[in-house]
């Protein structure tokens, strides 16, 4: 689901070599980024859901609170950190630390999107009333936002008794707001429990599926049954997170596991941005529905299984290529010899676009928008997002594969001129 990167070579010790703008992006972004998801969310259950309404509809206090909120949070995720210890599954080891080790993570995600599966139908034939998450939605957020505020001060603290072989080489500047947002310890645990890797693709994840099911059934409270549009967003997106979920063993490699340290940024990200902003298209339905002919509806399913299918795909290749270069299904594709000993694939998906599993992301995530029409901006929010998001992860990507494989890297780049897009990027 992310790019995949060993992490930069040398200690970030300047604000033009900081990500994200240095200090001035580690003091905006967490102040923005959660007005920009109460926002959003204001928004898609207004009437006119425009990006540009001024004054934006602002919520009045009652609406930002409510007793049940936080327990249904802090409950989400002691589920899931339960299913976490519970002896399925197996168990996989990351890559090798810079001390030599390398951890041990449960491979058991899967295994939670189901039995949170089991538990919503029990409780829907048991009559609970789901489509309450519809007007509980700014009070989750704002209780995900507090969440993640707390345990990133926690993450933070707690960074100063690690060894310093445990730090991220890009979050230990000495600039304590910068170093807050970025994260300093790489894999923070709790014996054996890993707190990013948790983070990564359980609580947030299966939550934005269990909030697009609460639009959904808010639907049927409102209206008799789900429409077209929403049975289209719910379902693509499920298959989006238990792709990610069925592949988790994938993550132990992505640059968020292996280069960055577990700080704001992620935390934000993984408990509050996610499921509160990438599930946008199924609030908004509630409050704007949408008809969709039949053949709009397969032009748009067409869409999304293009998309799925080179993510898929492209993914697959790079996964079996770095655990087996000698397997089968990737023994004959051609390859670049680096100076690391490693070598880069230069044909098959990886030799169409430097990130084809990007493509295949972005096509998704359009076909998620479509079923919303075009009478609003809104529902693209997360196109417009995802594509400077990934043209970002991009050039990360690019500066620590430069980096690292120096001449052998300027050779593929020439074999492979386009970054994202066939002909255009």
């Amino acid at each position: 689901m992310r790019p995949n990167s060993q992490g930069l070579k040398h200690k970030l010790s300047h604000d033009s070599e900081r990500e994200f703008g240095g200090t001035l992006g580690a003091v905006c972004i967490p102040v923005f980024l959660p007005l920009t998801v109460l926002f959003l969310i204001c928004l898609s259950r207004s009437p006119e859901a425009s990006l540009f309404q001024w004054p934006p509809p602002l919520p009045s206090a009652d609406q930002l609170w409510d007793p049940l909120a936080p327990v249904l949070l802090l409950g989400w995720f002691a589920l899931h950190a339960v299913i976490y210890f519970m002896p399925l599954g197996k168990v996989s080891e990351g890559l090798v630390l810079r001390d030599g080790t390398r951890l041990k993570y449960p491979i058991n995600g899967f295994h939670g999107l189901c039995i949170s599966g089991v538990f919503l139908m029990l409780l829907l034939g048991l009559g609970a009333p789901l489509g309450y998450l519809f007007e509980l939605l700014l009070p989750l957020a704002v209780c995900a936002i507090g969440v993640s505020f707390l345990f990133s001060i926690y993450l933070y603290i707690r960074s100063f008794w690690a060894p310093s072989h445990a730090l991220a080489l890009g979050g230990n500047t000495g600039n304590p707001l910068y170093d807050f947002f970025i994260g300093r310890e790489l894999n923070p645990r709790i014996g054996d429990f890993d707190l990013k890797y948790f983070c990564e693709l359980r609580p947030g994840l299966i939550g934005w599926v269990v909030i697009n099911l609460g639009m959904l059934m808010k639907e049927v409270e409102l209206r008799g049954s789900p429409s077209l549009a929403m049975i289209l967003v719910n379902s693509f997106q499920l298959l989006y997170v238990a792709d990610a979920l069925w592949n988790e063993e994938a993550v132990l490699t992505t640059m968020d596991i292996v280069h960055d340290g577990f700080g704001f940024m992620l935390v934000f990200g993984d408990l509050a941005w996610v499921p509160f902003t990438y599930g946008l298209q199924a609030a908004f339905l509630v409050v704007h529905p949408q008809t969709l002919s039949s053949l709009k509806a397969a032009v748009i399913i067409a869409l999304n299984g293009i998309g799925y299918y080179i993510f898929r795909q492209s993914n697959s290749q790079k996964n079996q290529f770095r655990r087996d270069p000698t397997h089968p299904s990737v023994a004959r594709l051609e390859t670049i010899a680096t100076a690391t000993g490693k070598r880069l694939l230069v044909s098959g998906w990886w030799g169409l676009v430097r990130h084809p599993n990007y493509l295949g992301d972005l096509l998704m995530a359009l076909a998620w928008s479509l079923p919303c029409g075009f009478s609003h901006l809104l529902p693209y929010f997360y196109v417009i997002y995802f594509t400077v998001l990934l043209i970002h992860r991009e050039a990360r990507d690019e500066r620590q594969c430069r980096a690292k494989y120096g001449l052998a890297w300027d050779t593929y780049c020439r074999r492979v001129p386009y970054r994202i897009f066939p002909y255009i990027y």
